[in-house]
């Protein structure tokens, strides 16, 4: 085996576990739990999905509790069932009345709790996932932040509420976060219909392909009306003629 094979199989056994210390690292790295809503436009509903890992390496995960937002309430949220565990949506009074879609609120829900039965409670390499369907989201570029407490078997809590600040690295615990984006667009019937002048070329098209149609066919009609004439002509002619 010569040097320049011998070093290129050390350059590349390098870049390869190069490649695997930053695997491990980006898998460690995203194990928390975290947040996927399905959509973020203002003003709309969307599924928010929590995904919840156990990191535990001797307890078990048994209950999950995500605090909901209370300057930018939710004004309706619903649980989507998991089998195995017990949801309930809390609702409390607010801090102080709020306005959404020109309807003032004093009470919203305020937080929703799901607690495992023993046979599904979260073990080692397991996660499970949470979804809500909740509404009407806050005006855009609104940050939602949706902190949760991930309680163990063993009596543990872990909080995920730290927030993070621009440019500064990703804190230990981050709160489970989305921002929302503009108000999705109206609904495509209006601009499904075609306007007035779509509508007059569409039928002006259709217009000028009948008259071609009908100076085609008249041309049609009247050769073969002359090319009838002459063979009458020739059938009625006197024989020796």
């Amino acid at each position: 085996m010569n040097t320049s094979f011998r070093r290129t199989l050390k350059t590349l056994s390098a870049a390869a576990a190069a490649a695997g210390i930053m695997a491990a690292g980006a898998t460690a790295a995203s194990a928390h739990v975290s947040v996927n809503p399905d959509d973020t436009g203002a003003n709309g509903y969307s599924h928010l999905t929590f995904n919840v890992p156990n990191e535990s390496p001797t307890a078990k995960t048994s209950k999950l509790e995500v605090s909901l937002p209370t300057d930018t309430p939710f004004t309706s949220v619903s649980v989507k069932p998991v089998e195995g565990w017990t949801a309930q949506v809390i609702t409390s009074e607010l801090p102080k009345p709020v306005t959404v879609s020109g309807t003032t609120f004093t009470k919203a829900p305020t937080s929703v709790v799901w607690t495992a039965d023993e046979a599904h409670q979260l073990g080692q390499n397991q996660y499970q996932a949470f979804s809500l369907s909740v509404g009407r989201l806050p005006a855009e570029g609104t940050k939602v932040t949706l902190k949760a407490a991930q309680t163990y078997t063993d009596g543990s809590v872990v909080k995920w509420d730290e927030e993070g600040a621009e440019g500064q690295p990703e804190p230990q615990h981050p709160a489970p976060s989305f921002v929302t984006t503009a108000e999705d667009a109206a609904s495509p019937a209006a601009s499904a219909a075609p306007d007035a002048g779509a509508a007059s070329e569409t039928k002006q098209a259709s217009t000028d392909g009948l008259s071609v149609w009908g100076v085609v066919l008249g041309a049609a009609g009247l050769v073969l009306g002359a090319a009838a004439l002459v063979v009458a002509g020739r059938r009625t002619r006197p024989a020796g003629k």
